[in-house]
């Protein structure tokens, strides 16, 4: 006897869990509100689509209990990721780890899955929003549209709040709430931070390599490097949206959160120094801001010098040796005060969601209500930057469609 499933949400966890539960012979109906199914895929990787990672550590997980993530992810790797995907066509193309179809388009991934799901006889319900579910005995009865439509399982896969106009609008938290879930408060995550800093406007568009760590209560809390970019509300750059999250918890605590930036993150302060020292010597007719031509960006010269005080016109030799100390120490700790992060609408992920200690990682099932299952971003898991949130939504899919097909 074959099981009735409806998935709600169409993106990549949704996309999966119903092509594993219609190979597993249930009759599957996926509903997705956009008039499109996987827009968000098409948006990941700047349309590339980095869709996996070989490199899989615990950090790379993030969430109340990170844990549960590995848990799922055992069921379904990335070697299992990627001959999935192999099979229904994908070449893989791998670079230091992060891996992408050969055709370097999103569109490829997304078209993979879809014509698999129709091969499999999937029915796909695009621009109708589900207002209500409810379960009475074994059954689920889901307001789809103006209909009801009964269910044995249903895997709730609606993604977070990040990028709505993508799809996700943070619905899916009100229905699993519904049903007596907890939700962890969903905060921006991967996305850039805000700074009321008056020199912003002076460095807006320069970018330069950096390490930088993210002080939450004048404690470290995680630190990243490779190149940022300082913009005329904050500061953003890969290794900033992958602190972000860490920022918008303790923004949300009401705590002091800083960006503290290390200019020169191979060099020692004492190393440093020495090529302060040794400018001085071979270019002792220079102004300050011309001792430092070739090493930084001028603009960002100009506001390291005016931040200890150093007149950028005056004579380089001229200038006291205290205040080259505190430009040393500047260069290699230059704190950046964060007032608050970029919405939800700049958020490549959620963090946040359904509270993982109510899931059961083998199966993605509910603990508190038999046959529903979830996955994807709506769970209380996020990824860092280099497709792990794709990988989450693979797996979590996967696991949550498996097992929701099998018959009890």
């Amino acid at each position: 006897m074959s099981s009735n499933i409806i998935v709600i949400g169409g993106g990549a966890s949704g996309l999966v869990a119903a092509i594993e539960a219609a190979r597993n012979q249930a009759n599957v109906t996926i509903v997705e509100h956009k008039e499109k199914f996987g827009k968000k895929i098409l948006a990941t990787g700047n349309g590339k689509c980095n869709y996996t990672n070989y490199v899989q550590t615990a950090d790379c997980y993030r969430g109340t209990n990170p844990s549960f993530a590995l848990k799922v992810l055992e069921q379904f790797d990335v070697n299992r990721t990627v001959d999935f995907f192999r099979q229904l066509g994908i070449v893989p193309k791998v670079r230091n780890g992060y891996v992408y179809p050969a055709s370097s388009q999103a569109a490829s991934v997304l078209d993979v899955l879809l014509l698999e799901a129709g091969r499999l006889g999937v029915k796909m319900i695009a621009n109708e929003h589900v207002t209500e579910i409810t379960k009475k005995g074994e059954k689920f009865r889901v307001r789809v549209g103006n209909q009801n439509v009964s269910a044995d399982k249903v895997i709730l896969a609606t993604g977070g709040m990040a990028a709505s106009k993508l799809g996700s609008d943070g619905s899916g938290y009100t229905i699993a709430k519904s049903f007596g879930h907890k939700i962890i408060t969903p905060m921006p995550a991967l996305v850039q931070l805000k700074s009321n800093a008056k020199f912003l406007k002076t460095i807006n568009g320069v970018r330069t390599e950096a390490a930088v760590q993210v002080m939450v209560g004048n404690k470290p809390k995680a630190g990243e490097k490779g190149e940022i970019l300082f913009t005329n509300y904050g500061i953003s750059g890969i290794p900033v949206m992958q602190l972000s999250r860490f920022a918008a918890e303790g923004l949300a605590k009401k705590q002091s959160v800083q960006i503290v930036i290390d200019f020169t993150p191979d060099l020692s302060i004492s190393e440093v120094k020495e090529q302060i020292k040794q400018r001085l010597q071979t270019m002792e007719n220079r102004t300050a801001e011309e001792l430092l031509i070739g090493w930084f960006n001028h603009k960002l010269t100009y506001i390291l010098l005016k931040n200890v005080g150093i007149d950028p016109e005056k004579r380089a030799s001229k200038i006291k040796p205290e205040l080259y100390n505190q430009l040393c120490k500047l260069i290699k700790e230059f704190p950046l005060q964060i007032t608050d992060t970029n919405g939800f609408e700049n958020a490549q992920t959620s963090a946040g969601g359904v509270a993982t200690d109510e899931i059961n990682p083998s199966s993605m099932e509910s603990k508190l209500v038999r046959g529903l299952y979830f996955a994807g971003e709506l769970v209380d898991i996020d990824g860092t930057c280099g497709g792990y949130n794709l990988q989450w939504a693979w797996s979590s899919g996967y696991v949550a469609g498996t097992n929701a097909s099998r018959v009890k």
